[in-house]
């Protein structure tokens, strides 16, 4: 929903403005259903306007735990909420941010995922931003039980539309793929101090689930969707397409890691993807499919693309 007017930012999500945003459903783990629901709440609410997008979210957390204090270090080393944005969809040229119960937070750049040898780029800044977090309760003090932690975050368009490749802000009726995650550590008091569990992996609770440890699969983030008021969701009628073409991706990186190159044929892939075209090119392949008049295709690096 747009905004009415420009929330307030004190961390509480108590201004006026976001009685008009719907709550996400609460976060779920980032396997999805195969492994237990998250015994924290987490939950967001969005908003925007023509200068900004808003973002709040509400944490329970019974140990409100930070102590990193530098701009740009690896904030999920402990507790954190992360914010995932590709604007146009196509799996490269994507922004992560990550904050922490003190505020510290990481802003980073992907030119395309890890998956497929994209660095991280930590000069990407980003000019403008607005934050402010809110504790219920006392950091890093494990004598007492804590209700939890809300954060707001207001992120300039200006800014997100750098390497955006589509309209920045969004017109009304415009979709982007936004994610966010919640890391959570299991800990313990030694000294009267907090400190993370030895040999517990962290728990990632998310509100679009990756179907695997790993944040940085874009094609399966959540759709955002900008209006001037509520209306109802359209579906994305090429998601059934773009999620068989993803998986002939996975399939031509099982077919390399086997033969020591790609598939050349479609047939060698597996039935599942005959109706699939594949093209051989000087960097990989192509996959492509025609579906609801438009050409969908995916290459070797997981750019994927729409022409009509």
């Amino acid at each position: 929903m747009r905004a009415q007017t420009p929330p307030k930012l004190t961390g509480k999500l108590d201004d006026p403005a976001w009685k008009h945003a719907p709550w996400t459903f609460d976060f779920v783990d980032i396997e999805g259903d195969i492994r237990p629901k998250p015994w924290f709440r987490t939950r967001v609410k969005m908003l925007w306007d023509k200068d900004f997008l808003y973002i709040g979210a509400e944490m329970e957390e019974p140990h409100l735990w930070g102590t990193q204090t530098q701009h740009d270090c690896v904030i999920f080393h402990e507790h954190d909420f992360e914010v995932f944005i590709d604007p146009d969809g196509d799996n490269h040229n994507y922004y992560e941010y990550e904050i922490n119960v003190l505020g510290t937070d990481w802003d980073l750049r992907l030119p395309k995922p890890y998956r497929d040898g994209g660095p991280a780029l930590n000069e990407w800044e980003i000019p403008g931003l607005q934050k402010a977090v809110y504790c219920n309760g006392t950091v890093n003090d494990p004598s007492d039980t804590d209700v939890g932690w809300s954060l707001e975050l207001a992120f300039p368009w200006k800014v997100l539309g750098e390497f955006a490749n589509c309209p920045s802000p969004p017109a009304p009726g415009d979709q982007w793929r936004i994610n966010f995650s919640r890391v959570e550590w299991d800990l313990r008091v030694v000294g009267g101090e907090y400190e993370k569990v030895p040999d517990h992996p962290e728990h990632n609770w998310v509100w679009s689930p990756q179907g695997a440890i790993d944040m940085h699969r874009p094609e399966m983030w959540g759709y955002v969707q900008f209006e001037d008021e509520m209306k109802p969701f359209k579906k994305d009628v090429l998601w059934e397409t773009k999620m068989l073409l993803m998986e002939g991706y996975w399939a031509q990186r099982r077919h390399m890691e086997k033969h020591g190159g790609y598939a050349k044929n479609i047939e060698d892939l597996g039935p599942e993807f005959r109706k699939l075209f594949l093209e051989s090119t000087d960097s990989g392949y192509t996959l492509g499919a025609i579906s609801h008049g438009s050409w969908v295709f995916v290459q070797q690096d997981s750019l994927m693309g729409v022409r009509r």
